[in-house]
C-alpha cells in the first residue's frame, strides 16, 4: 500500500468498493487510478472479484499519481439467503494461503460460466466458452462476462437484458456458485492482518443478521452504496454504530454505464479508512 505522494495535500474522501479489467471491471487498474485522481479522491480499495491480480499496477500509479491504494478483493460467501459479498482489506499480496484460495474460487467461477454456457446453449442461444473467455481477457470470469458475450454476438441488446432473460437468479440458465463459509473467509483475511466488511446488504442488513456475522468475524458494515436508499443509510448506520462495527462506503465502480454509478459517488470521509486500519489484527504465521 502507498500513501500520497509528500507535496500533494491530503483529499477528502476516498472510495473503498472498485472493480477492474482483473474481474468485471472496464478500465485497466492503473487507469482507474488516473480516474479516482481526476474525481479527486485521496485513496481508493481495488476490490475485484476473487483475485488481486490488479493490486499492484494500481499501486504503482498511484505512487506517481498522490493516490493511496489499499488491497482488497470482494467475496462470495454463503448466507442465510443465499450469496453475500464480502470486502476484504489490506490482503497482502505475497500470501500463498490467500492464493490458493482465490484460485479455487476462480476455476469455480470458470466452471459456472461453463454450466451457464451450456444451459444457454440447450436454449437454442448461439455461444460458446471461448466467447465468454475472450470477454474476461484473463481475468476472473463472472455473469457480466457472460451478459457481454450475449451481447456481443447479437443476442441481446443490452447487458441488463442478458440478465433479466438469461442469467439473473430465478431466470432459465442461472447457476448457483459454490460458496464458502463466512467464517472461513473471515478467518483467512484476519489471520493475514486484514479486515471484512459486508457489501451492499440493503434490506437483508438487519440487526440479528449484523449480530450472526459479528459472531463470525464481521469488521465494518459497507453503510454508503449507490443502491442503498438513504433511509436504509441511515439504518445501517445506526445499526453498525450500535453494534461497534466500522463503516465502509463505495461507488461498487465497474465502468460508465448509462445510470450506472459515479466513481467516488458516496462521499466517504477519509477517516473511516484509518478506522479500519486500526482495527487490523497483526498477521499470523501462514501454514509452510
Amino acid at each position: 500500500m502507498d500513501r500520497p505522494r509528500d507535496g500533494v495535500p491530503p483529499l477528502a474522501t476516498v472510495d473503498l468498493h472498485l472493480h477492474t479489467t482483473a474481474s468485471d471491471g472496464s478500465l485497466a487498474p492503473s487507469e482507474l487510478v488516473a480516474r479516482a485522481r481526476a474525481a479527486g479522491l485521496a485513496a481508493i480499495a481495488i476490490t475485484d472479484h476473487d483475485t488481486t491480480a490488479g493490486v499492484a499496477a494500481a499501486i504503482d500509479a498511484g505512487a506517481r499519481l498522490g493516490v493511496r491504494v489499499v488491497s482488497g478483493c470482494e467475496f462470495s460467501v454463503a448466507a442465510p439467503w443465499g450469496e453475500m459479498h464480502l470486502l476484504g482489506y489490506f490482503l497482502p499480496l505475497d500470501s500463498p494461503d490467500l492464493e490458493d484460495f482465490l484460485a479455487r474460487c476462480r476455476r469455480d467461477r470458470e466452471r459456472r460460466a461453463e454450466d451457464m454456457v451450456t444451459r444457454l446453449r440447450a436454449h437454442g442461444v448461439p455461444i460458446e466458452v471461448r466467447d465468454v473467455a475472450g470477454e474476461a481477457a484473463g481475468g476472473a470470469v463472472g455473469r457480466p462476462h457472460v451478459a457481454r458475450a450475449l451481447l456481443r454476438r447479437g443476442v441481446v441488446g443490452t447487458v441488463e437484458e442478458a440478465f433479466d432473460r438469461f442469467i439473473a437468479r430465478g431466470r432459465p440458465c442461472f447457476v448457483e456458485k459454490r460458496l464458502p463459509a463466512f467464517a472461513e473467509v473471515a478467518d483467512l483475511v484476519h489471520r493475514l492482518g486484514g479486515v471484512v466488511s459486508a457489501a451492499h446488504l440493503g434490506e437483508r442488513g438487519t440487526r440479528a443478521a449484523l449480530r450472526r456475522f459479528q459472531a463470525e468475524g464481521l469488521d465494518a458494515v459497507e453503510t454508503r452504496h449507490p443502491a442503498h436508499h438513504p433511509d436504509r443509510c441511515a439504518w445501517l448506520t445506526e445499526s453498525a454504530l450500535a453494534l461497534g462495527l466500522l463503516r465502509t462506503g463505495g461507488s461498487d465502480w465497474h465502468g460508465d454505464p448509462a445510470g450506472g454509478y459515479s466513481l467516488g459517488s458516496q462521499d466517504v470521509p477519509i477517516d473511516w479508512l484509518e478506522a479500519l486500519e486500526d482495527r487490523r489484527p497483526a498477521r499470523a504465521t501462514e501454514a509452510s
